[in-house]
C-alpha cells in the first residue's frame, strides 16, 4: 500500500483529557490535506461531525475528506471530562497499541498520539513504564531511543527522560550519553536529510561545571564523550553552560541541542514556542509524534483547548512519512 494513501493514526489519549477534543479540531484543520483516523469510542466525539464507524484498520478507500474515519475501541467507562477514571486505563493503553500495529501492519503511515495521565495508568494497570516514550520503545522492541521536542525555533533531545531531578546522575552515564548523541545524529540525518548536523551539548551542572569546580560529572564522562565522538568525525560542541546555550544566536549555529535531562531541554524550547512544539520520539523503526503537552483536565470539555501543536505534530508524522516513502 502506498505512503500516499495510508492515513495517520491518532490514538485519543486519556478520553477525560483534551485529547479527543483536539484532535478533532485538527482533523478539521487538515482533512483537506492530511488523511487521518482516529481510534477512539465514536460516542466520545461531538455529535455535529460526520463519521465512518470501523472495526478494523482503514484502507485507503474509507478515508474520506469530510468525513472523520474513527476505528471503533471500546473503554469501560463513559468519557466524563475534566475527571479522568482509572477504569478507563487499559483501553487507553491498548489503543496505542493498535495504532503502532496499524503501522507495522501497512495499514498507516505514523502515528500521533494524545496525552495520557502516568498517574492514572498506574492507578488503574500494571503500567510499569514513566510514559508514552517507553512505551512505544517496548512496543518496537528498541533499548536506544529519546524525546526530540521540534518547533521552528529548535530540536532539543534530552538525555534522561521521565526520571526525577534526584535520581539523574544515576542513570546519567557515558553510555546513554553517546546513544542520545548518536540516536540524535541519525534521526538529523535520515529523517531530516541534514548532512554533517552540528549538535551542541549542554553540562549537567551550572557553568557546565566549570573546570571540575562545579561538579565533576563533566570531567568525569560528558567531556570524553564528545572528544571520542569528535574524533570519529562527529559535528559537536560542548559542554555548554545551559543558561547560555538557547539566546537567539547561538540557537541559529546549531541543527539541534543535547541536553542532560527533561527541563533543561524542555524549557527553552516550549518557553520560545509552547503552542506549536511537537514531541517526536526518535530511535523507532516508525514514525511517532504527539503534541508537547499534558492531557490538561482543568479545561477539558470547555473548548478551550489549544489544537496548534496537535496540528504540527501531525503535520510533521505526515512529512515525515512522505519523506520516508521517498527514500525507499
Amino acid at each position: 500500500m502506498n505512503n500516499k494513501n495510508r492515513p495517520v493514526v491518532i490514538t485519543c489519549g486519556d478520553p477525560a483529557g483534551v485529547g479527543p477534543e483536539v484532535a478533532v479540531s485538527a482533523w478539521k484543520a487538515l482533512k483537506d490535506e492530511i488523511p487521518l483516523c482516529i481510534i477512539i469510542d465514536p460516542d466520545f466525539l461531538p455529535k455535529n461531525i460526520n463519521i465512518k464507524i470501523l472495526d478494523q484498520a482503514p484502507l485507503p478507500s474509507d478515508v474520506e475528506k469530510n468525513v472523520l474515519t474513527v476505528i471503533r475501541h471500546k473503554f469501560a467507562e463513559h468519557r466524563v471530562p475534566g475527571k479522568p477514571n482509572p477504569k478507563n486505563a487499559e483501553a487507553t493503553i491498548r489503543a496505542v497499541e493498535r495504532g503502532v500495529n496499524f503501522i507495522k501492519n501497512g495499514q498507516c503511515s505514523a502515528i500521533c498520539t494524545m496525552p495520557i495521565s502516568k498517574s492514572i495508568l498506574k492507578n488503574g494497570t500494571n503500567f510499569s513504564f514513566p510514559g508514552h516514550t517507553e512505551y512505544l520503545a517496548h512496543l518496537d522492541e528498541k533499548n536506544t531511543y529519546g524525546m526530540m521536542l521540534v518547533n521552528k525555533y529548535l530540536r532539543v533531545v534530552p538525555t534522561t527522560i521521565h526520571i526525577p531531578i534526584k535520581d539523574i546522575t544515576k542513570y546519567l552515564t557515558a553510555e546513554l550519553i553517546e546513544k542520545t548523541i548518536l540516536t540524535t545524529h541519525r534521526e538529523l540525518t535520515s529523517r531530516f536529510s541534514i548532512l554533517n548536523p552540528s549538535i551542541w551539548i549542554s553540562g549537567l551542572n551550572p557553568h557546565a561545571g566549570e573546570a571540575g569546580t562545579i561538579g565533576d560529572e563533566e570531567q568525569k564522562f560528558i567531556i570524553p564523550v564528545i572528544r571520542k565522538l569528535q574524533s570519529e568525525g562527529y559535528n559537536l560542541i560542548g559542554p555548554i553552560s545551559a543558561d547560555t546555550m538557547f539566546y537567539g544566536k547561538k540557537r541559529r549555529r546549531f541543527d539541534a541541542a543535547v541536553c542532560m535531562y527533561h527541563d533543561q531541554a524542555l524549557i527553552p524550547i516550549k518557553t520560545l514556542d509552547f503552542h506549536t512544539s511537537v514531541n517526536l520520539t526518535i530511535g523507532l523503526s516508525f514514525i511517532r509524534t504527539s503534541p508537547d503537552h499534558g492531557t490538561a483536565f482543568d479545561i477539558a470539555g470547555k473548548n478551550l483547548a489549544n489544537p496548534a501543536s496537535t496540528i504540527e505534530a501531525i503535520k510533521l508524522a505526515w512529512n515525515l512519512s512522505k519523506k520516508e516513502q521517498k527514500d525507499q
